[in-house]
């Protein structure tokens, strides 16, 4: 069942991007400094603009299964709609549910982001901008990197998940994420099942427990770690969430509720709900893509207060929010 799935949810694979439709690729970087193929990533530059480009990081889709999908991310689609427009697109490897348990594919993520800052000069990156989107799984680490912006660690009871982690040699680099694009993804682990009559595995086989390495109910406090909804405040980057409303493996009320907790806290957000559409399967409309590619193009603009500017890493304070912010999150569904 498990190969099934990823199957499916891989199923854009694609040709590699054809050299006319970027302008450099650096491949097969290693952003962790611990040679594992799974902590690689692929910068692409454009043809068009001038460096340094502004970012969108990208995240492949796999129910967390694979730890060795960039070069198939979505390459000939949101990829190269985003180099068309003259964004830089960098793909990263993670590691799989297999290879270790949550957080550290949040980790590896968050690593990627301080990476592509580390490097924006020698790579022609704009480290004061970087945007981030991802399908399914990949949109579950998209979306939860950009509500935990500033997040250290989840602290709650007796449990303790370090979500920033202290991968690479550039910790001293912000994570923080500028906009954030969700493909389908589910943001809410706990209650991954919230709205449809019944889920497509059987008991303790599902792609979350596979991540969490126990059934998600186990362990309530320890789930909520790793669901984006639970952090949303009002510091939160603006969201561009789109689902179809045929989705059998993600719950389409995942996204809506997620858009609505997000406006609630005051953070700019827009839910695009598909008619028809499935997961993956007529939901990466033409259009749809356009309206990603027009929301990064929209989140560029420097009256935006959520843009850092042109700040030197000296000049970027991180402050983790405390555990009186956490508890202050909104967030209606953690127990």
């Amino acid at each position: 069942m498990k190969k099934a799935v990823l199957l499916f949810l891989i199923f854009a694979v694609s040709s590699a991007i054809q050299a006319q439709d970027y302008g450099k690729k650096y491949a097969n970087l290693n952003y962790a400094d611990d040679a594992q193929e799974y902590h690689t990533l692929d910068v692409y530059l454009p043809k068009t603009g001038k460096a340094p480009y502004p970012v969108v990081i990208h995240i492949y889709g796999s129910a967390w299964f694979s730890n060795n999908s960039k070069g198939n991310a979505d390459i000939n689609t949101i990829v190269k709609a985003l180099l068309d427009a003259g964004f830089a697109v960098v793909t990263p490897n993670h590691r799989s549910s297999g290879d270790a348990k949550f957080p550290a594919q949040i980790n590896d993520i968050k690593a990627v982001i301080r990476f592509v800052r580390g490097k924006a000069g020698e790579l022609g990156l704009d480290k004061s901008f970087i945007g981030i989107s991802g399908c399914s799984s990949g949109g579950h680490l998209a979306a939860l990197a950009g509500t935990t912006n500033d997040v250290k660690e989840f602290r709650k009871g007796n449990e303790m998940v370090d979500i920033e982690g202290t991968l690479g040699q550039f910790t001293n680099e912000s994570s923080r994420v500028n906009a954030v694009c969700d493909w389908f993804g589910p943001v809410d682990i706990l209650n991954i099942d919230s709205c449809r009559t019944q889920s497509m595995f059987s008991a303790g086989q599902s792609p979350e427990t596979a991540l969490m390495g126990y059934p998600v109910k186990e362990n309530t406090v320890r789930s909520s770690s790793a669901s984006a909804i639970t952090y949303v405040d009002p510091s939160d980057p603006p969201f561009l969430l789109i689902h179809g409303d045929k989705d059998a493996l993600v719950p389409w009320c995942h996204s809506k509720d997620l858009n609505a907790a997000l406006q609630k806290a005051g953070v700019t957000s827009e839910y695009i709900q598909v008619t028809g559409g499935e997961h993956y399967k007529g939901t990466g409309t033409d259009a749809n893509i356009m309206k990603m590619v027009d929301f990064f193009k929209s989140s560029l603009s420097p009256q935006q207060s959520f843009l850092p500017g042109n700040q030197t890493k000296a000049s970027v304070t991180v402050k983790p929010k405390s555990e009186k912010e956490v508890a202050k999150i909104v967030n209606p569904f953690v127990e």
